[in-house]
């Protein structure tokens, strides 16, 4: 393969595969050629990369919905970018643009393979989060899996990450009575209120969350939007009413698990209410994104939509980042700075 000589670059690696919790020395920095382009190919130089928590699953050599990363080669996941070079007349010089090939300095992908974005529109860093697969995944939550009917109690787990932020002002937007959160400590469960319009914040941390629940809404939930797993969609199912709408998005509690995990010990009670608990793989609804960014657009422009992020610099940092996320350390969206404009 022959090389650009002109530019090195930097890239993230997974060196081993954690049991349990991952820890840094399970990932390492190393320095690559970039390769010279090929016809129909571009040179993105990264300015934002995301981290999720859906990352930590591809650290095991486990079947799942997406491949898992491979010992020794370079991690991938959402960034943007400008465009520096490109042989695709379709994605011109100068383009910002997203695509699947963070955790590296500079990229090198099929121009068909990357999405030119407004920065008129937005910052750059918007389409990893409200404007990208969080917002989406908010979106097709509320309105296609388990959607929100006016007069609606809606219950949103780990409400201060990147999709919880989001779900919790669109529930209001889509008629819902009252709208609770739950958030690890007292100050981001009082930013759901505070910041981001939610009706109640409860602190995870405090007391078992079934008791917390069960005393905020004891006339029950319509609508569940699940990012945790465990304990918290045992309470939910407990607190449901009958015919309840439950979107399961995540599972974070048993992320690190090395071990059975528990699932929740009520399933029966699901049957008896004639609960509706259902999948979301945000990939399928790739196809609402114009849908999406077009509303979420106009109401980041007029102030409506409120976002949070937290952002840790350079490209090194970007395994400490990953950690952050699945130990609960961000408000809003995780994302590395990688340096550039926007």
């Amino acid at each position: 393969m022959t090389h650009d000589r002109g530019l090195r670059n930097r890239v993230i690696r997974l060196a081993a595969r954690p049991n349990g919790e991952p820890r840094l020395d399970q990932f390492e920095l190393v320095t690559a050629d970039v390769p010279e382009l090929g016809d129909g190919r571009i040179l993105v130089r990264n300015t934002w990369m995301s981290v999720d928590p859906y990352m930590r699953g591809r650290m095991n050599d486990a079947p799942s919905y997406i491949a898992p990363f491979r010992l020794g080669e370079a991690l991938d996941g959402g960034a943007v970018g400008e465009v520096v070079r490109s042989r695709d007349p379709a994605v011109p010089v100068g383009a910002t643009v997203s695509h699947f090939l963070g955790w590296r300095d500079y990229a090198v992908l099929e121009g068909s393979a990357a999405t030119i974005v407004d920065t008129e529109l937005a910052p750059p860093a918007a389409y990893l989060g409200v404007l990208g697969t969080t917002g989406l995944t908010a979106y097709a939550a509320l309105t296609r899996v388990a959607p929100v009917r006016r007069g609606d109690t809606v219950f949103i787990s780990a409400a201060a990450g990147a999709v919880g932020i989001v779900a919790g002002q669109l529930a209001r937007r889509l008629g819902a009575a009252t709208v609770i959160g739950s958030a690890g400590g007292p100050e981001k469960a009082a930013r759901l209120v505070d910041d981001f319009g939610f009706d109640i914040g409860l602190d995870r941390r405090v007391r078992p969350i079934g008791a917390q629940l069960a005393r905020a809404v004891p006339n029950g939930i319509d609508i569940y939007l699940d990012n945790v797993g465990g304990d918290h969609l045992e309470a939910a199912i407990a607190a449901a009413r009958p015919g309840g709408r439950f979107a399961l998005v995540g599972a974070i509690d048993q992320y690190n698990a090395t071990g059975p995990v528990t699932g929740p010990r009520n399933l029966y009670t699901a049957y008896s209410k004639e609960l509706t608990l259902r999948g979301l793989l945000v990939n399928s609804y790739f196809p609402l994104f114009p849908e999406w960014i077009g509303q979420a657009g106009a109401w980041l422009a007029d102030g409506s939509l409120r976002t949070a992020q937290t952002v840790v610099d350079g490209l090194e940092q970007a395994p400490a980042a990953l950690l952050g996320v699945l130990r609960g350390a961000n408000v809003g969206k995780m994302l590395v700075h990688l340096g550039g404009r926007g």
